[in-house]
C-alpha cells in the first residue's frame, strides 16, 4: 500500500510564498535571480531562511524532511503555473 503525502497547501504571491500544513503557516520570502547567475529561474528561494514556521507556531522547527516535502511542493505549484524556481 502507497503511503499517502501530508497535505501541503501552496499559494505563489508577489514577492513571497505561502506554505500551510497541519493548521501551520510559512511564509518563505522569495527574490528575483541574480544577474550574474546563469540560472534561469523566475525565482529564487534562499533556504537557510526555512527554519521555523510562522507565528504562533515559530518555536516549531522545520526538520530537513518536511523542508524536502515543503520544497517539492513549491516546486509543484510553480510547475503549474509556468513558473520555474531555484534553492539557493
Amino acid at each position: 500500500m502507497a503511503r499517502r503525502r501530508p497535505s501541503i497547501e501552496v499559494e505563489i504571491t508577489e514577492g513571497a510564498i505561502r506554505v500551510r500544513r497541519d493548521g501551520r503557516l510559512l511564509t518563505i520570502p522569495t527574490e528575483p535571480p541574480s544577474l550574474e547567475s546563469d540560472d534561469e529561474a523566475d525565482f529564487v528561494i534562499r533556504l537557510d531562511g526555512v527554519e521555523h514556521w510562522d507565528a504562533p507556531d515559530d518555536d516549531t522547527p522545520i526538520d530537513i524532511v518536511e523542508l524536502q516535502m515543503i520544497l517539492e511542493a513549491v516546486e509543484e505549484q510553480a510547475e503549474r503555473h509556468g513558473l520555474t524556481v531555484a534553492f539557493d
